[in-house]
């Protein structure tokens, strides 16, 4: 009888998150900041169906890099959970952190239970009202969640992206200057984005219930 490799557990997670990384890398980058009236959200993206960034419930928005199938199938399972729990309870009871972390205990069962993790970066953010602040809540691969405070940057090549938008954030700025300086780092110095390259939409507060809201090419022409 054959016996089974051995592997080590250091070096399967290891690999595991290598194999997340490169996947993940593979993918553009994402931003989302705070502006005066809320949540902006950058995408580089120029599909204009299968989109990157979308609404979860009233005031909370979901965004995702990688794999498009596994980070959409993410999508749609927060917003089963969203609706169940204000079905249930009551809408003010649904919050962006009960949903990251229920999401960031579902990548980590995955990243150290399954052969392949998923190969996915997600981000949940929510518009504050009363005593509730707006939140940014950043997921990882492995399931590691982080409140950022500002802003927020994901997949791709995160670390120049987030190094330039840092040196270009102000506190208090509007949707212009914010959305000018999402472009000009996700670009990075050798591009140009036009608006037809970016899926972008903003959690603000509006005559309705629902805050997300989507800006089409003529919106961020007018914006730019």
């Amino acid at each position: 009888m054959s016996m089974p490799y051995y592997v080590a557990p250091e070096q399967v997670m290891k690999d595991r998150a290598e194999y997340a990384q490169k996947g993940i890398a593979r993918g553009r980058s994402l931003v989302a900041s705070l502006y005066v009236d809320g949540v902006l959200l950058v995408a580089e993206n120029p599909s204009k169906t299968l989109h990157k960034i979308s609404e979860i419930y009233d005031r909370i928005a979901f965004a995702g890099v990688g794999k498009y199938n596994e980070y959409d199938q993410l999508r749609v399972a927060g917003i089963r959970h969203a609706d169940t729990k204000g079905f249930a309870y009551s809408r003010e009871d649904v919050d962006a952190r009960s949903l990251a972390n229920l999401y960031a205990q579902y990548l980590g069962s995955v990243f150290t239970h399954e052969m392949k993790p998923l190969e996915v970066e997600i981000l949940v953010a929510e518009l504050g009202q009363g005593q509730r602040p707006t939140q940014l809540f950043h997921v990882a691969y492995e399931g590691t969640i982080t409140d950022e405070d500002r802003f927020a940057v994901l997949g791709g090549d995160a670390e120049p992206i987030r190094t330039s938008f840092a040196e270009r954030y102000e506190a208090g700025w509007d949707l212009s200057a914010a959305l000018q300086a999402a472009m000009g780092a996700l670009a990075g110095p050798e591009r140009t984005l036009a608006p037809s390259d970016l899926e972008v939409a903003i959690l603000a507060d509006a005559d309705e219930r629902r805050a997300f809201r989507r800006l089409d090419d003529d919106a961020l022409a007018g914006l730019l």
